[in-house]
């Protein structure tokens, strides 16, 4: 009987480390680009980090046009507005400097131009014909991962919820992920974006999907998050901290991106979409409760997480040890000063079923541990109220 189940691994090329991103105009020139689009945002943008992107295009005598229409959490429209952009300026290469909101919309704008359609049309497993034209990706925060994943998160905006779609065609051509680009990260981004990295690492490692090659990513990303998530929060311009967050944002991508997620992510991106919040405040204020929601399926995983944080497990019952590990998630998010509760965010109870509904039918469910049902979903988020 065979030892391990058969599983596939998907990761693109990459390029990590300080300086990265002025790869971009070999990369793009290999690709034998004239016009490129870059999607990025306002804050991005003043940052500094486009106008280089520009430059370093321009020496090589190739023409860029932005587009930065764009707000957090992508919405439908404005990824149509962009493949429409990028069609009227006779494009032909993307490149994305940004977080996973940028690079998300970038990854929808190839695939709305290249396939035609409303971007609602691709949400799903494996429902994009055409990959869209070459993307090259800066990211310049260290959680989403989005710039080496198969998935690609945009809002419903008439349904306010977040569409899931995932397929080997969003996989970015390359990524140029520099440390430097995520100084310029406000504190509470810093913190939501790290969180965000840390519940992929998570999700990832007790994921029904995940194989030896995922734990290795999976466990390693865990150690390098929980052990510089502080000092990245705390001292922006601490680069080693800036570099391991980045790594290990990285390493929690290439877990979660072939592992896929679970019953947070589901429940995040059901929450995101209704009330247009940071994604990672939205792992933040549920990872504990579905914690503790899983670990009856997967004791023993959850185990060798608390002692990646630190825990002394020896000899410790499952209850207890659910209790250690989501006292130490809650610490974390009081240090960081992320919001507590659900009710503090806006909440309601009576939102809860519409909430639960989207969350139920979201891909990520597929794959946690243990199976949710919507009675199961209504009751973590009133725990998390």
């Amino acid at each position: 009987m065979a030892l391990y189940e058969m599983r596939k691994f998907v990761a693109p090329e990459f390029i990590f480390g300080v300086g990265a991103r002025h790869k971009v105009a070999v990369y793009a020139r290999n690709m034998e680009a004239r016009r490129v689009l870059i999607v990025s945002d306002k804050g991005v943008i003043q940052a500094g980090w486009v106008q280089q992107a520009i430059n370093d295009l321009a020496e090589v005598g190739i023409e860029s046009v932005v587009f930065a229409d764009l707000t957090a959490n992508p919405k439908d429209h404005e990824v149509m507005r962009g493949a429409q952009f990028y069609a009227e300026n006779e494009c032909d290469v993307i490149v994305a400097v940004g977080g996973g909101s940028v690079i998300d919309c970038a990854k929808a704008i190839g695939i709305v131009y290249t396939n035609g359609g409303e971007v609602s049309m691709f949400e799903g497993i494996d429902q994009v014909d055409i990959p869209g034209p070459p993307l090259i990706c800066i990211p310049t925060t260290a959680g989403t991962s989005a710039d080496i994943s198969q998935f690609c998160i945009i809002t419903n905006s008439d349904m306010r919820y977040k569409m899931a779609i995932i397929s080997k065609t969003v996989v970015p051509d390359v990524a140029l992920i520099d440390p430097e680009t995520t100084t310029t990260l406000d504190t509470y981004l810093t913190a939501c974006t790290g969180v965000d990295a840390l519940t992929h690492a998570i999700e990832a490692y007790v994921s029904t999907a995940s194989s030896p090659i995922v734990d290795v990513h999976a466990m390693h990303a865990i150690k390098l998050l929980w052990e510089n998530i502080h000092r990245a929060v705390f001292e922006p311009a601490h680069i080693p901290s800036r570099e391991n967050m980045l790594l290990g944002s990285l390493q929690a991508g290439l877990a979660f991106s072939n592992a896929s997620l679970g019953a947070v992510h589901a429940m995040a991106h059901s929450l995101g979409g209704y009330l247009d919040i940071p994604h990672g405040e939205c792992n933040a204020l549920l990872l504990d409760h579905v914690v503790r929601f899983n670990m009856p399926k997967s004791g023993e995983r959850y185990q060798n997480i608390a002692q990646i944080m630190g825990i002394d497990t020896r000899g410790m019952q499952q209850k207890v040890l659910a209790t250690r590990i989501t006292e130490e998630f809650s610490n974390l998010r009081h240090q960081l000063g992320i919001n507590e509760k659900l009710s503090n965010v806006g909440v309601h109870s009576s939102d809860i079923p519409e909430l639960a509904n989207h969350a139920v039918n979201d891909a990520c469910i597929v794959t946690n541990p243990r199976i949710a049902s919507l009675g199961d979903i209504k009751a973590i988020y009133s725990e998390a109220m």
